[in-house]
């Protein structure tokens, strides 16, 4: 005899145990299949450990740079393995901590890669198990594109990058200016590292904000990383070191390292994972769902980055697992996935939410933009940041705030607040009336919010 579950989860990263803690809340008996390490991605070879080693290089920065400060200190030195050995403490404690959550709602954790026989048996290596509904969250690995040469020695993804003992390097050559490739740029440079960044699109972060792309760019160069856009790489040959053959403004170009950083993307993890006579219907790899997250097949649902157009991001795929939970088993969708924060964990950080100008615009709809210059906030002079920016976006008639966006210090802890005005259509006059402390980052909310209006205080009068 099978074990029987109402709720069978395959994959236990974001999406998958979020949604299997929030099943045994609701008092089902849940299983979770995983093949590797309970966290997935994020915990294990993404968003953790890379802001684990950012938060290492900004404070190399800061040490490096403290004497401008009246601090005077020795020769400051980087312990490559030590940073990591730190990388891997805090990922464990953090697996722990999830472990320890499964067990404690009484979750089973069935260890080994799943197969989806039909919509309510799951085998895993030469067992099966029956379930009620099935819950596909395995998430996604990094894409590798057809550019001869990535399989050489020294061609790594963010995997390699993260995992172990890490990649130790002197230059870096980085295929893709999307967000892994800018934060890892960030790290590597820190670290002493000659970094170029080769993006085969127009811009640097080509989804985000086009002012944020431009500034970050600017910030880049003046640090001294290399930046192509607009460029296609060709071919990586084997020499005494990696050659990197790229076109940039029809121009053929060759940039020798030691070690190329492939981050195009991600694509979803969805191979062999129903069985052949079964159809997702698929696209390329990524699960169509309808707006309870259920798929083609009913009692099959799916979650996080393999959904097809969906957005990539932990937080997403976490509230998409208790939506698609919740209204699997009859409960409210609690969750307002309408207005989703995008952040970059770059210096200064950068994060975004809502409509931009262009997508209004695009919509028919009228807006005002008001704008603060970080350059202006006391906190930002006291923390010798680099230039900055925080632009909300409102609906003219209205005065309803539509969306916004920050590239300074805090930038990712403070769009929360502002994502909770868009998802509630606060207006103008309600965020302008909230007090907000000095001296803080948050400060230039109020003055974006008065120079919408037409009046920030801490602004020269604009010109009429």
């Amino acid at each position: 005899m099978s074990e029987k579950y109402e709720l069978i989860v395959l994959g236990a990263g974001p999406g998958g145990y979020v949604g299997a803690i929030k099943a045994a809340q609701l008092g089902h008996r849940v299983a979770v299949v995983e093949n590797r390490d309970v966290g997935g991605t994020c915990l294990n070879r993404g968003c953790i450990p890379t802001k684990t080693l950012i938060h290492t290089t900004e404070l190399l920065e800061e040490v490096q740079s403290c004497e401008r400060l009246g601090i005077r200190v020795g020769q400051v030195a980087v312990d490559f393995p030590q940073m990591h050995e730190r990388k891997s403490e805090v990922v464990t404690q953090l697996r722990t901590g999830i472990e320890s959550l499964l067990k404690a709602n009484k979750i089973d954790v069935i260890r080994g890669t799943a197969k989806i026989l039909n919509a309510h048996i799951v085998q895993v290596g030469g067992d099966t198990y029956e379930a009620e509904k099935i819950l596909i969250a395995t998430g996604s690995k990094p894409m590798c594109p057809p550019i001869p040469g990535l399989d050489l020695p020294g061609v790594v993804t963010s995997d390699e990058m993260l995992e172990g003992q890490g990649v130790e390097t002197k230059n870096m050559v980085i295929i893709g200016g999307g967000v892994i490739g800018v934060e890892f740029a960030s790290i590597y440079h820190a670290l002493g590292c000659e970094v170029t960044i080769i993006e085969a699109l127009e811009r640097i972060l080509p989804n985000m904000d086009r002012e944020i792309s431009q500034n970050l760019n600017m910030i880049l160069k003046k640090r001294g990383i290399k930046v192509y856009t607009g460029a296609r790489v060709e071919r990586v040959e084997q020499g005494e070191t990696l050659q990197v053959f790229f076109t940039a403004k029809e121009k053929a170009q060759c940039v020798e390292t030691e070690t190329v950083l492939v981050s195009i993307g991600r694509s979803a993890n969805t191979e062999n994972i129903v069985a052949g006579d079964m159809d997702l219907q698929m696209q390329r790899g990524f699960i169509p769902v309808d707006h309870t997250y259920e798929t083609s097949i009913k009692g099959i649902y799916a979650v996080g980055d393999v959904v097809l157009g969906g957005t990539q991001l932990a937080h997403v795929a976490s509230a998409q697992a208790v939506n698609a939970v919740c209204s699997m088993f009859g409960e409210k969708m609690p969750m307002n996935l309408s207005c989703i924060p995008s952040c970059i964990y770059t210096s200064p950080e950068i994060a975004s939410v809502g409509m931009t100008a262009e997508e209004a615009k695009e919509k028919g709809i009228e807006t005002i933009t008001g704008k603060a210059i970080m350059s202006a906030n006391g906190k930002t002079v006291i923390a010798r940041a680099d230039r900055g920016f925080i632009r909300l976006l409102f609906e003219k008639e209205s005065k309803r705030v539509l969306g916004a966006v920050l590239m300074c210090c805090r930038a990712t802890d403070m769009i929360t607040g502002i994502t909770d005005a868009v998802a509630n259509g606060l207006t103008m006059s309600q965020l302008a009336a909230t007090v907000r402390p000095h001296p803080t980052f948050s400060e230039a909310i109020g003055e974006a919010i008065e120079d919408a209006e037409g009046g920030a205080i801490h602004a020269a009068p604009k010109r009429k």
